[in-house]
């Protein structure tokens, strides 16, 4: 049986994990010590993150009513996670109260990303 690592649970939610191909669905458990996932399937398959763990996590901020895409990803010392939830401003605001403002960051667009890849390829062919 998975045991929880949190005494307080803030808030319970539903999403996806995208740590297997397809992703799993589940619930979301925020509580006092970290982020937990658990798979609707199998609730042995967990994913447990301390918050001390959490180096960054963010979104992506569309629009001009800054919009919270569904997608975020929780980078930590031992990799990245990337998930999706209905509640995924909830979420960010949580984990804003534990591991502090500076850890909650926007990620790049697509075509913010696609951008900087053009301009890094023009600029090494500059310089050569």
């Amino acid at each position: 049986m998975a045991q929880s690592i949190n005494t307080k649970v803030e808030l319970t939610t539903t999403g996806v994990s995208y740590l297997s191909i397809g992703g799993k669905v589940g619930k979301f458990l925020l509580g006092d010590k970290g982020i937990e996932f658990y798979s609707d399937k199998n609730v042995e398959d967990y994913i447990q993150i301390p918050w001390a763990n959490i180096l960054s996590i963010g979104a992506n901020v569309t629009g001009r009513k800054n919009t919270i895409s569904r997608h975020f990803e929780i980078f930590t010392d031992r990799g990245k996670f990337l998930f999706a939830s209905k509640d995924s401003g909830k979420i960010l605001k949580i984990a804003r109260e534990h591991i502090g403002n500076d850890k909650v960051v926007k990620l790049p667009t697509l075509l913010q990303t696609i951008g900087q890849s053009l301009k890094n390829i023009f600029k090494s062919k500059k310089t050569e």
